[in-house]
């Protein structure tokens, strides 16, 4: 590792001081979770979620909570609870309406939509909103759907790729939430990708129509940064039509992409892969990190993280309202393959993209002119209360290098400094148990208005040095 550091190439970040570029609004990236089992948010989870202080989580409510197990008989025992752990963590709840009740919808069929009582389905949804909308603040967004695309493919029973057919069940079920609760947010439809149906579609039905939609929303896994950023580029241009304020852009699950096993020539073979080791890879949270970065400097309004906590499938969940191809998806998918996105996984254990976001929300309030004259660096600065910030991150979707970083500080106030220095990388530098990250260096400096340091970032790492006034 030494003679790697000694021929390691030295690239230059520069961060101005007096160049402000407005506010840092890192607190645009939130958290998602659920859709695999009914159980709350353990303890230790809810306590790490809330040090990230999310201003949102986006869940699914799915038919395993059998909020209504028969006509006009309500049931909160299970959903009561795993409202209440989201609602531990301080965020906000953007919940996906994802349940498919037996006496509303007697054929397992994804591809039926249209319950067999409307009035019955919106007097439903009016004593869910009344419960976690209105009694119990919890839920400010309401999401109609998931992967409406793709249905069980994606998770859960509703196949709606007909943009028209999309709206008649978008209209029917947000009247009730709006009447219930009129100050409630609500959109959709979570599609695979931006230009997947029923979305465009959709949204040239409210351009001629009017009715409400205050986010539109769409998932993206992929290891790629800028296909992440694109996906912003597109939602601007689909919504650049829609008369009066525009929906806000939602990406309600996003991730790295799902791995697979590779050919002798580097080609996915279309086998999944999941190894534990590789959930602990500094690669993730590089490519979170960069990702994040990538998507924020696109201009997201909203982009949840999926997810917070990795769980597994029990078939008999999912059997009252999944064909049986669908709940063996699921159980391929979560039980035999598990994805291992979570920040958390089964049993707690913190993952490397945690800290990620750790290292993101610890950049501050103002966001500094930063460049990097390397395409594989990434940075972001910020600062706040005197302490400036800067988050490097080492990655590129065609590989990075090694690499010793020399951040050129410029107009720093002179004075007496604290320098800190952290990093995310496969020495696995955090306390488990306490979630806080071990520094690679802490010293004391002087700067007198300009100042360079040097940090080492090894490929698919994150970085973050701070610079505290002690003066």
């Amino acid at each position: 590792m030494n003679h790697q550091r000694h021929n390691a190439p030295v690239h230059t970040v520069t961060i101005d001081a007096a160049v402000t570029q407005g506010p840092l609004e890192t607190w645009r990236h939130a958290l998602g979770h659920g859709g695999i089992n009914p159980y709350p948010l353990p303890d230790p989870v809810v306590a790490g979620v809330r040090s990230l202080q999310p201003r949102y989580i986006r869940v699914f409510l799915q038919e395993f909570f059998a909020v209504y197990p028969e006509h006009d008989r309500y049931d909160w025992t299970l959903l009561d609870p795993y409202m209440e752990a989201l609602a531990a963590t301080g965020a906000s709840v953007v919940a996906a309406i994802t349940f498919k009740p037996r006496v509303l919808y007697p054929e397992i069929d994804h591809a039926i939509w249209r319950p067999n009582d409307v009035g019955e389905w919106q007097r439903l949804i009016a004593a869910l909103v009344t419960r976690y909308s209105v009694e119990r603040v919890i839920v400010t967004h309401w999401e109609i759907g998931n992967e409406t695309d793709i249905g069980e493919d994606g998770g859960s029973p509703f196949l709606i790729p007909d943009p028209e057919d999309y709206a008649e069940f978008y209209r029917m079920t947000v009247e009730p939430i709006l009447a219930v609760f009129p100050a409630a947010k609500v959109g959709g439809p979570a599609a695979c990708w931006i230009d997947n149906e029923p979305l465009p579609g959709f949204l040239a039905h409210c351009q001629r129509t009017g009715i409400q939609l205050d986010f539109i929303s769409w998932h993206l896994y992929s290891d790629s940064p800028a296909r992440h950023a694109l996906g912003v580029q597109r939602a601007k241009e689909l919504i650049a039509g829609i008369p009066g304020t525009r929906p806000e852009l939602f990406i309600t699950e996003w991730a790295k992409g799902f791995p697979h096993v590779l050919d002798a020539e580097g080609r996915s073979t279309g086998h999944p892969l999941s190894v534990e080791d590789m959930a602990f890879e500094s690669r993730v949270a590089a490519i979170t990190a960069a990702s994040a970065l990538a998507m924020l400097e696109a201009g997201v309004d909203w982009a949840f993280y999926y997810h917070i906590w990795d769980q597994a499938c029990d078939p008999e969940a999912f059997r009252p309202f999944f064909t049986a191809k669908g709940v063996s998806h699921m159980v391929r998918h979560w039980n035999e393959v598990p994805h291992r996105f979570g920040l958390f996984g089964v049993g707690a254990e913190v993952r490397p993209q945690f800290f990620a976001f750790k290292l993101l929300g610890q950049l501050g309030s103002e966001r500094l002119g930063a460049t990097s004259g390397n395409e594989t660096l990434q940075v972001l600065a910020g600062c706040d209360d005197g302490v400036q910030s800067t988050l490097i991150v080492n990655y590129g979707e065609a590989g990075s290098d090694d690499s010793i970083v020399e951040l050129d500080h410029q107009h720093v106030a002179p004075g007496r400094k604290l320098i800190t220095m952290y990093r995310i990388d496969n020495d696995h530098r955090w306390d488990s148990d306490t979630l806080e990250m071990h520094p690679v260096e802490r010293r004391e400096t002087f700067t007198e208005g300009a100042f360079r340091c040097q940090v080492w970032v090894p490929r698919d790492s994150v970085a973050l040095v701070r610079i505290e006034d002690l003066s």
